[in-house]
């Protein structure tokens, strides 16, 4: 697949929307003694992320997207790509051979389906036909695709069907995603109909690993979807912000770094 180059962060975009993401609200002339550069740069900076609905614009500086809104998932596809692929390899690490699987919606879960391309044995359930293409061709790979109604931004299969197939199955292995890791460990998504077949997932496996980057945490999103007292394992990029530690300990959790 052939990258977009408006969908490419530069690393003070990057930076930026880190920025945003950990304060909630910076100014473009803070942006601009930050960075040393002009505040016409930051505009420009801060007018293409808001295209992509990265973050919203107001006079004088950006905040983070409403808590009702998601990143387009081509603009997903590209963001933290590097990350997602580190936390892929070291999620599939986790995941023997001859094992049930359940992988729902999001880039990094498809980043774990391709590090999961030289495993034997797989049985996989997935409501994502990027994942089901893709593991398709996998050899000594089996892949069942839910029912229901496909989205047609990112193939994935929602609805009621979707649920009724998931609970058909007890798998060893859910590997979900997540768009937002609230502080207190709650996990939230924009999608009621997503978040109800991810909450079928969650219950109907033995394991669940949550794959997850860093700009997850502490991100707004609308609908409950579960907690982290509900996930065995989290796999992100970076360690997770000290006043998380307190709910990661409650959970139970336990937490990898691919560093």
């Amino acid at each position: 697949m052939t990258r977009d180059p408006r969908l490419t962060l530069n690393a003070r975009q990057q930076e930026m929307l880190e920025w945003v993401q950990r304060d909630g609200f910076v100014t473009v002339d803070d942006l601009a003694s930050h960075f040393d550069v002009t505040p016409q740069t930051i505009r420009r900076d801060v007018n293409w992320l808001a295209d992509m609905n990265l973050l919203r614009r107001y006079h004088g500086g950006a905040s983070l997207p409403t808590s009702s809104e998601n990143v387009s998932y081509s603009a997903r596809q590209h963001m933290f790509h590097e990350e997602k692929r580190r936390i892929a390899a070291l999620a599939a690490q986790h995941i023997p051979d001859q094992a049930s699987l359940f992988i729902n919606l999001g880039t990094t879960t498809e980043e774990v389906a391709r590090a999961l391309n030289h495993h034997q044995g797989l049985r996989v359930v997935t409501n994502n036909l990027n994942v089901a293409s893709l593991m398709s061709g996998y050899p000594d790979c089996e892949v069942m695709i839910t029912g229901g109604v496909v989205r047609p931004w990112d193939k994935g299969i929602v609805g009621e069907h979707t649920i009724d197939f998931i609970r058909q199955f007890k798998v060893d292995y859910a590997i979900i995603g997540t768009s937002a890791i609230e502080t207190d460990g709650t996990l939230r998504d924009f999608d009621t109909r997503e978040v109800r077949v991810a909450q079928a997932i969650i219950e109907h496996a033995r394991t669940v690993y949550l794959v997850a980057d860093h700009s997850k945490v502490g991100r707004p999103a609308l609908v409950r979807q579960g907690h982290l007292s509900q996930v065995h394992a989290l796999f992100t990029d970076q360690p997770l912000p000290a006043e998380m530690n307190e709910a990661v300990l409650a959970a139970g959790t336990q937490v990898h770094i691919a560093a």
